[in-house]
């Protein structure tokens, strides 16, 4: 963790990756390594990365067990944010929050709708918020709605949210 700021900005964040379903192993998880990829090409820290299965009860126990690590600044998941009967990533994860950052959603859908699927965006429920002080991000489990989201808005502004989170900590 960084705490020298700058224009309301921390240098760099520690961040947990975790691969929601049923279906990717370590070798497969193209998704969760292109975040990896992309947060350390920006020179964010992994604190973590897991694959774990869709599934209410394993997703809240790893977003409460990542929220409850004061190491961990940044939660993003990808994957189980579809309308499929097993896709449980954002109802598990909207309770846990404190605030929800409903812009994230909305542009995320825009881009995808302009730059990358038309019309299918309006089956994502990609969703940001604030558990406390830890920021989490919930992407579908596509590598190009990751590039999108990960490029166009979290990494633009991760260091900007995770200051706001936890200024009250730092002034």
């Amino acid at each position: 963790m960084s705490y020298q700021t700058h224009k309301n900005k921390l240098d760099h964040v520690s961040c947990l990756v975790i691969t929601v379903s049923d279906t990717r192993t370590v070798e497969n998880d193209r998704s969760g390594q292109l975040m990896v990829s992309l947060l350390k090409k920006a020179g964010h820290t992994i604190y973590d990365k897991k694959i774990i299965p869709d599934e209410q009860e394993a997703i809240q126990q790893a977003i409460e067990t990542g929220c409850q690590n004061s190491e961990i600044e940044v939660i993003l998941t990808n994957g189980g944010t579809g309308v499929a009967k097993r896709d449980v990533t954002i109802e598990t994860m909207r309770p846990l929050l404190d605030k929800e950052i409903p812009g994230f959603g909305e542009l995320f859908r825009w881009l995808s709708y302009r730059e990358d699927i038309g019309t299918g965006a309006i089956m994502s429920r990609a969703a940001a918020g604030v558990r406390d002080v830890t920021t989490i991000f919930s992407l579908p489990g596509s590598t190009g709605a990751v590039r999108l989201g990960m490029e166009r808005l979290i990494l633009p502004e991760i260091t900007h949210i995770v200051y706001e989170a936890k200024k009250h900590l730092l002034n």
